[in-house]
């Protein structure tokens, strides 16, 4: 595996909720009820703010009574500015991938993904960008998530519902992507809670690993 470190990866952090087939199946009774009564057609789009930033090495800071997981993610890294870019066009856009733990408190609602749930510090852990051309085959890699050294969770890009490039196209109809932004793609079925003193640890085939100590505030 080789890493890029010229690969900009500094501009904003989106994540796309629900692009796992497995996830998507255990909740698609729920679309169907009230509120909403339909399933969603767009991708479900929300926001890692600039303070969720954090890298391996550095602690995640858990509050008090809050239930926190671990969110094994791939990242699409958007190496030139886009717009109503087509999907056929899409890759030439991509500078890259780079493995995240997308940390988030248990979401109530996966239509409308709640700021306090994403955007706490720290809540976003990024590995070091991988050049696409380094990566063989991004639709078949196996995410693991371990805490303390304890295989916890697994999930496979072939399971996605949407491609990068379908992603990119989807969201570049309506809102430009610039270059340095990050897609996060999702997380797959099966998110790991995590309490103080654990240490988390999120692989991606041929993209790399993060790891991380969780502190409970206070203790």
């Amino acid at each position: 595996m080789s890493t890029s470190n010229s690969i900009d990866t500094q501009g904003n952090i989106f994540g796309i909720a629900l692009n796992y087939k497995s996830l998507y199946e255990t909740l698609k009774q729920q679309f169907n009820e009230k509120p909403y009564v339909k399933e969603p057609v767009k991708p479900v789009l929300f926001i890692k703010t600039p303070n969720t930033r954090n890298q391996s090495g550095q602690a995640v800071i858990k509050r008090a009574g809050e239930i926190l997981q671990a969110g094994p993610a791939v990242g699409i890294v958007i190496g030139k500015s886009t717009s109503r870019v087509k999907k056929s066009d899409a890759n030439a856009h991509i500078a890259g991938y780079v493995v995240i733990n997308e940390l988030s408190l248990p979401e109530e609602s996966y239509y409308r993904p709640a700021i306090k749930a994403k955007c706490q510090d720290g809540f976003c852990v990024l590995g070091n960008a991988v050049a696409k051309d380094q990566v063989t085959d991004v639709d078949h890699l196996e995410l693991r998530v371990y805490v303390n050294g304890e295989l916890k969770q697994t999930g496979n890009t072939s399971d996605w519902i949407r491609s990068p490039e379908q992603i990119i196209e989807e969201i570049s109809d309506y809102m430009p992507l610039s270059e340095g932004d990050i897609i996060i793609t999702g997380t797959p079925l099966g998110r790991v809670n995590l309490q103080h003193g654990d240490v988390v640890r999120v692989e991606v085939d041929q993209l790399g690993a993060i790891e991380n100590t969780i502190t409970e505030e206070g203790v």
